[in-house]
């Protein structure tokens, strides 16, 4: 990666990086230079996965892990770099086969309070059972 092109990390924390790092710092600098240093500019920068791809897969890995604050953070990171809601919505709905509708409720709560904190809409009342492509007028 050149030096002229930002990090994964500058594009997943956004506006948030001063905070989030000064937050990582003061739990610990040492664990915030390993964060930094080894997760966001070694493992999120390398190749192979488009930024988007991994910020998604780590939403759903956030999820299977119960870990909210930071669910929050790659939520926030998967729409920086370039998820749809739709997108982000979807990777939440292919965790319940895997880890129970308990975590993707918890999952979708803390998108919804990131919606709401960025005033963004949330969607309006989804399919309902019995209203499939088949029964549309």
């Amino acid at each position: 990666m050149s030096d002229e092109s930002p990090h994964a990390r500058d594009i997943i924390f956004g506006s948030q990086q001063a905070r989030i790092l000064a937050r990582l710092h003061e739990l610990d600098p040492d664990l915030a230079h390993d964060i930094q240093t080894y997760a966001y500019d070694t493992v999120y920068d390398r190749p192979g996965l488009d930024l988007k791809t991994r910020e998604l897969i780590a939403c759903a890995l956030l999820v299977s892990l119960g870990s909210p604050p930071e669910l929050r953070t790659h939520l926030r990171g998967a729409l920086n770099a370039g998820a749809t809601e739709a997108e982000v919505r979807g990777a939440l709905m292919t965790c319940v086969p895997y880890l129970g509708f308990p975590r993707a409720v918890a999952g979708f709560e803390v998108l919804r309070q990131h919606l709401q904190a960025a005033g963004q809409a949330t969607p309006k009342a989804g399919p309902t059972q019995g209203a499939g492509p088949e029964d549309k007028v």
